[in-house]
């Protein structure tokens, strides 16, 4: 993972579509004169944080040791806490990501680990989230990585709602080579293939996977919803003021 971060397919692709959705936070939270106070929970391995860190404060957190180190290396801000357990004051943080971290067999409980995300934002803050997607989809990477569940976008629509957050937008994405994941997806099974997907491909599939990724993140910037894909997002905002019991 830390040598794919910084420019396999999956991963530039995947912050292209995240800059799309954070598009309109970024330009709300400019407003306000100052650089913005960036989580990311569950860093992995800190390329986002030293993407975020051009615009934001940016800090992390990982339970993972070797994440911690790889972070280091990278030379972002990071500490070891676990998504159930954030070690930061209530209400501090304008903006908070967390990608591929609420569905992994070490969150207990992803509710839990929303509503800690949420305590976290400062009234008007802005949370996206990414979990992969589909439990069709499940195959020999899921394994390797742990993965406790699949979401469909209703399910991480009424995941964010339930922790007090006003849902912005929710969507697919790696859309457009969905039908070639299912079919990968149908013969690890078949075949009781083993082992994660992250690596390098051919140069000339890593080019073109690239760019419909590419594309996917200009649909998604001008307000498109994809209807189907191996990830889905969704980037909720804390009200200004609570209701009566949350």
């Amino acid at each position: 993972m830390f040598a794919a971060e910084e420019r396999q397919w999956w991963y530039a692709g995947m912050r292209a579509i995240t800059d799309a959705l954070l598009a309109g936070p970024r330009r709300r939270l400019a407003a306000g004169g100052e650089r913005p106070q960036l989580l990311d929970a569950g860093c992995g391995t800190g390329q986002n944080l030293r993407h975020f860190g051009a615009w934001a404060r940016a800090y992390g957190f990982d339970l993972s040791t070797e994440a911690v180190r790889a972070c280091r290396t990278r030379g972002v801000s990071v500490a070891r806490a676990s998504v159930l357990a954030l070690p930061v004051q209530s209400g501090s943080a304008d903006l908070l990501t967390s990608f591929d971290v609420v569905y992994h067999g070490w969150v207990s409980d992803d509710g839990q680990a929303v509503a800690e995300l949420c305590r976290v934002l400062r009234p008007g803050g802005f949370l996206l989230v990414r979990v992969p997607a589909l439990e069709m989809l499940r195959g020999a990477h899921d394994e390797a990585v742990h993965t406790r569940h699949r979401y469909t976008a209703g399910e991480l629509r009424r995941l964010i709602e339930g922790a007090g957050l006003e849902v912005l937008r929710v969507t697919y994405g790696n859309s457009l080579l969905f039908p070639l994941l299912a079919l990968r997806r149908t013969l690890d099974r078949l075949l009781r293939r083993h082992g994660s997907d992250v690596e390098f491909l051919p140069a000339p599939l890593e080019w073109l996977f690239l760019r419909l990724l590419l594309l996917e993140a200009w649909l998604v910037g001008r307000g498109a919803r994809l209807p189907v894909g191996a990830s889905v997002m969704a980037l909720g905002r804390k009200p200004e003021r609570l209701q009566s019991g949350q």
